[in-house]
């Protein structure tokens, strides 16, 4: 088992195959997602500006990245199994958040509601100060509040004004 912190050879493999396998879900998530997008016939525009193209091609793009970690992740040998020791907490832990995020929270609020709880939660699981005065637990809280927050207003301004895509 693999001191807290430090991840082994092997128990990076085996989490390199596993977010590979999640990555390559999302890149084929990305593509369907894109192509099921409105096409804005409506406004008679060239099919190569298409609102769903940009998700589609880095749904595709995804899914080759995938495809090349988990060709080199398993050209490891590989001794120790999936979720032995302490390494893969932190995989889980982003798993768990991750789905939160897309089965809970997207789609029962605001786009721009659920990315910032979901920023800020994220960045306060993993940057949280275990030891330490309430100062630095504010502080840490503070900042993941305002990350969330700006990136979720800055996403949406992008995706909806920039990429005309409609949130859910």
């Amino acid at each position: 088992m693999a001191a807290r912190g430090k991840m082994t050879s092997n128990s990076m493999k085996h989490a390199d195959r596993i977010t590979s396998g999640l990555l390559a879900a999302l890149g084929i998530a990305m593509l369907v997602g894109g192509y099921r997008m409105d096409r804005l016939e409506i406004r008679q525009i060239h099919p190569s500006t298409i609102p769903g193209l940009v998700p589609m091609i880095l749904g595709v793009l995804m899914v080759i990245c995938a495809t090349l970690l988990f060709v080199s992740a398993r050209k490891a040998n590989t001794e120790q199994g999936f979720l032995q020791g302490g390494d893969n907490r932190y995989l889980l832990l982003t798993l768990g958040l991750t789905l939160v995020y897309a089965l809970g929270l997207v789609g029962n609020l605001p786009f721009a509601v659920a990315t910032a709880i979901f920023i800020t939660a994220f960045s306060l699981v993993f940057t949280w100060p275990l030891r330490g005065l309430a100062k630095a637990k504010l502080k840490a809280t503070a900042s993941a509040a305002a990350i969330g927050v700006i990136s979720a207003f800055l996403i949406s301004l992008i995706f909806e004004q920039g990429f005309l895509v409609r949130l859910p």
